[in-house]
């Protein structure tokens, strides 16, 4: 005989002020089973937790459920309070009232409280038939992957690194450090950025857990959280970095000059080399598109000069297989594709540059020592318009989000013009001023008040050349007057977009991602670093647009959550997985191509066939990868799929009690 114990929240004026909690505790009492129904206000409050636990061990209850908001902010408070009083936790259940109910009929309380009822009983319904469950021990592998070398990756490796975790990087350039080690300042202090990044990436190079692979790309992952088995692509840098030292006679030597991905294209480089002086690791790479050897088979200095031996024109890919428990997306940006502003002349006028480009420009290891100069002919800008939210903020192209640091940063490269040239004019067109972070405010204002830049609240409508001149037409909406003004240089803050592949990333690593391609987190309040898939978690810009503190503070929350995992000897895994009744199962594997989590293998039996034994195929679930989402059991034909705490029976109990 099932005894249940029904528990009505108030949730102050969320339930209450649509729903007549008293008449839902009234009805629930004299349903079949049930021998306690009460309400409070508040029932996750500590007096709410204890009046459950009393009724639980005064009525000896079987079964309890709470009627209240969304499983997913209160489920597990209520399933503790149960398991304290002695209940197995997954004999509760939650009705959720508010969500399902209250607020989505606020204007019609009867049907609002008839709703309430009706979802209350249906629960009930299915707790009789619950299974007391115990959750499920699984091995686990306690090395760490990120992948991602900029300033958000090499803060959570090192997190998690001298914390004692290994710790696998995973970058795609041939040195860490991000798009941070292109900028020359940072805001809001104008510190060097090479001397805050520079320790950092040196750090992560000698850390001895931390195994770097630079030049590498995640090409596989399969497993499940704290049994991933992840396939890293090692691409041909046709230099054996185990035997090269660094000393760079081959780029010392090299013939061919090529524009540098790193300065933009503002500077150039060897066809063998480093990025930057700085770059970790300090080990050279061909570019076998702009080799000579490559093109024509001929040349092969680098070869020649080389006193160890290391270039290797012959080098193959080479994939790598590496075994760890979470992984840890720290994927950065890209700035919108310069086909995207033809209208301001980017990509068409060389004076008009991307606020990377600006940043080179402002270096003081950038191709114009730090000297400000227009890329056509190398003089000095009298004046410079910058203009904001280029692509941002911006339906027609594409992203009608905010990139969150281009007032910021414009700003920051505002100041440092006038620093560099006084006596020149800095403009900045703006749509409004979002300077949201410690001492952000006062920057700005530093720029406008003391370093004389003026800001000119509009958008721009043209940007074209004329008689050496970069021609830029707008409007001051506040003065409501037509600005031209001509300029020497027009730098663009251009909207951050994900890295261009991080859909297909997702893909192989089984999370979703939101329409422009950024990852989206599990929850954007309670679980901002994690994603739906269990075990891999995420940080910095592969998230959303970021700056470097919030970069810096998420790296180290998703490297907290990754030592948390960690903490535990083994892989605890919630029970309400599927299971198979293989006295029933057919085997004919229908269930395998369906279930999205690969959780899903055949496995062979032995049956007793009178005196002889028989082998017969069967499904098997793996319950570290089976997510519980249910779609084997509507898919087995034979009905030999269930899901634990769904069940065919308890689904069915819920609908009948809706209908009567």
């Amino acid at each position: 005989m099932k005894r249940i114990g029904v528990f009505v929240c108030w949730c102050g004026f969320n339930i209450s002020g649509t729903i007549d909690v008293k008449a839902v505790a009234s009805a629930l009492a004299d349903h079949p089973g049930v021998v306690v129904a009460k309400d409070y206000k508040y029932m996750c409050s500590e007096p709410g937790q204890a009046m459950i636990k009393e009724a639980i061990a005064e009525h000896r209850l079987s079964g309890v459920v709470v009627a209240a908001c969304s499983p997913s902010m209160h489920e597990t408070t209520f399933r503790e309070a149960a398991q304290a009083a002695g209940l197995n936790p997954y004999m509760l259940e939650i009705a959720n009232i508010r969500e399902h109910a209250s607020w989505v009929h606020p204007d019609d309380k009867i049907a609002a409280t008839r709703k309430a009822i009706d979802l209350v009983k249906s629960l009930v319904e299915k707790v009789k038939r619950n299974e007391a469950l115990e959750p499920i021990h699984v091995p686990m592998t306690k090395r760490a992957l990120v992948i991602g070398g900029g300033i958000a990756g090499m803060q959570a490796a090192l997190d998690l690194a001298d914390g004692g975790t290994e710790v696998v990087l995973v970058e795609r350039d041939s040195h860490i450090g991000g798009h941070m080690a292109q900028l020359s300042e940072t805001f809001p202090t104008l510190d060097c950025a090479s001397c805050i990044l520079t320790p950092r990436t040196a750090e992560v190079g000698r850390h001895p857990l931390i195994k770097l692979h630079a030049y590498s790309e995640v090409a596989e992952v399969s497993g499940y959280v704290g049994n991933f088995t992840v396939k890293v692509r090692k691409k041909r840098t046709y230099v054996d970095w185990d035997k090269c030292i660094g000393c760079m006679d081959c780029m010392a030597k090299c013939p061919k000059k090529i524009p540098s991905q790193f300065e933009r294209g503002l500077g150039i480089r060897k066809a063998i080399g480093v990025a930057f002086p700085q770059a970790i690791p300090y080990r050279p790479v061909i570019d076998r598109d702009a080799c000579t050897y490559f093109k024509t088979g001929k040349c092969r200095i680098c070869e020649r000069v080389c006193s160890v031996g290391a270039i290797d024109f012959d080098q193959e890919e080479r994939v790598i297989e590496e075994k760890v428990g979470a992984i840890i997306v720290a994927t950065g940006y890209d700035l919108a594709p310069k086909a995207k502003f033809g209208e301001y002349g980017y990509g068409k006028i060389k004076d008009v540059v991307d606020g990377l480009e600006f940043e080179r420009l402002n270096s003081s290891s950038g191709p114009t020592e730090g000297v400000i100069k227009r890329p056509s002919d190398g003089k000095i800008p009298r004046e410079v318009v910058f203009i904001q939210c280029v692509g941002s903020r911006d339906v027609d192209k594409g992203n009608s989000y905010c990139s969150k640091i281009c007032c910021m940063y414009t700003a920051k490269h505002a100041m440092l013009y006038k620093h560099k040239v006084p006596d020149g004019q800095a403009y900045v067109f703006y749509m409004d001023i979002r300077a949201g972070g410690k001492g952000y405010e006062e920057f700005v204002q530093r720029a406008v008040e003391q370093d004389g830049v003026l800001y000119l609240r509009g958008r721009v409508s043209k940007v074209y050349e004329d008689d050496g001149k970069v021609i830029v037409r707008g409007q001051d909406t506040l003065s409501g007057e037509n600005i031209e003004i001509a300029a020497d240089m027009v730098v663009l803050a251009t909207a951050i977009e994900p890295q261009r592949d991080s859909r297909n990333l997702a893909q192989i690593l089984k999370i979703g991602t939101d329409q422009y391609g950024f990852f989206n987190e599990a929850h954007p309040k309670l679980r901002p670093v994690e994603s739906m898939t269990r075990g891999v978690f995420l940080a910095g810009c592969a998230q959303a647009p970021k700056d470097i503190p919030e970069t810096v503070a998420q790296a180290s929350g998703a490297a907290s959550k990754v030592d948390v995992l960690f903490s535990k000897d083994d892989l605890v895994v919630e029970p309400l997985i599927a299971s198979v009744d293989e006295a029933i199962c057919s085997g004919c594997m229908w269930c395998e191509p369906i279930c999205p989590y690969h959780a899903i293998e055949p496995k062979t039996i032995e049956e007793r066939v009178g005196k002889k034994s028989v082998a017969r195929r069967v499904a098997s679930v793996n319950a570290g990868l089976c997510q519980g989402c249910g779609a084997c059991s509507v898919a087995c034909r034979d009905g030999a799929m269930n899901l634990k705490g769904y069940t065919n029976q308890q689904i069915m109990a819920e609908v009948e009690a809706l209908c009567l």
